[in-house]
């Protein structure tokens, strides 16, 4: 990597840097400055309101309960994929990228079709004493479906450059698929896993398409920290939807800063193989 040596190049770098300013940099600082611009002890009180307690609840909840099953999830996915050739794994690799083409709205609306009480699913679920959609539950399964790929797709290709000889040789000497799994596999993927994890909750966290059509936007119910952003602000309550967008934004930050980290930790090890 070289230095920048002329006018162009410095014209490109500066150009770069006045775009990330603008429509990174400052909306950001913009959000923070008019979370701030009350005073704190607005900001506490906002803060301490029932519907931004129970919007940080939920919020929290559905990533709690979202991360580790797309975890799982994406864990055996990339196993099947790197390890077995059989039929269908083309279709396979290529369905698990459904969530990525399809809008999150189409997403919450196909969920809303088929769980709704409309259906005779969701009909039955309902007599059954578990109401999926405008609930909990159906927050928590859209959010599932479009945060469904990356652990998945940060696993497979770690896994494929990795090979399989280690564990072709722990299988020879004896091994069963969990000791394999747990002290060769798992050492060796755990930065990409956390990678995806990290990932994962920030989609988690941030998610407002799908879930804004299968929560019903009840207060103190099934509204998000997103969906509470856009609804204090129909309410015309600009102070408490910046506190709320500041406090997805603090994710945000934290999010990046493991994500960075996560980076950095993975290069180390790839350098350190490569030695």
């Amino acid at each position: 990597m070289k230095k920048p040596q002329h006018w162009h190049q410095w014209l490109l770098i500066t150009l770069g840097l006045t775009l990330v300013t603008l429509m990174l940099i400052l909306p950001l600082a913009l959000i923070f400055t008019k979370a701030l611009s009350g005073g704190l002890d607005l900001l506490w009180s906002n803060l301490n309101e029932d519907y931004m307690l129970h919007a940080i609840g939920l919020t929290l909840l559905v990533a709690v309960l979202t991360v580790p099953i797309n975890m799982c999830f994406g864990i055996m996915l990339a196993w099947c994929v790197t390890h077995y050739d059989f039929r269908g794994r083309k279709l396979l690799t290529t369905v698990i990228d459904i969530p990525y083409a399809v809008s999150p709205v189409v997403a919450g609306l196909c969920y809303l079709v088929v769980y709704g009480l409309e259906h005779a699913l969701g009909r039955w679920f309902y007599d059954n004493g578990l109401q999926l959609m405008f609930a909990w539950p159906g927050i928590v399964m859209v959010t599932v479906f479009v945060t469904a790929p990356y652990v998945a797709r940060i696993l497979i290709p770690v896994m494929q450059s990795q090979g399989q000889d280690e564990e072709t040789a722990a299988l020879c000497l004896g091994a069963n698929g969990w000791q394999i799994f747990w002290n060769i596999t798992l050492p060796k993927i755990k930065w990409a896993l956390l990678y995806g994890v990290v990932v994962t909750n920030a989609r988690a966290v941030g998610e407002f398409g799908a879930v804004s059509v299968v929560s019903g936007t009840i207060l103190n119910q099934t509204l998000t920290l997103p969906l509470l952003v856009d609804q204090l602000n129909n309410d015309y309550k600009p102070a408490a939807a910046f506190t709320a967008a500041g406090l997805l934004a603090c994710m945000a930050l934290i999010t990046l800063l493991l994500k960075t980290f996560m980076e950095w930790r993975q290069r180390n090890l790839m350098k350190r193989a490569e030695a």
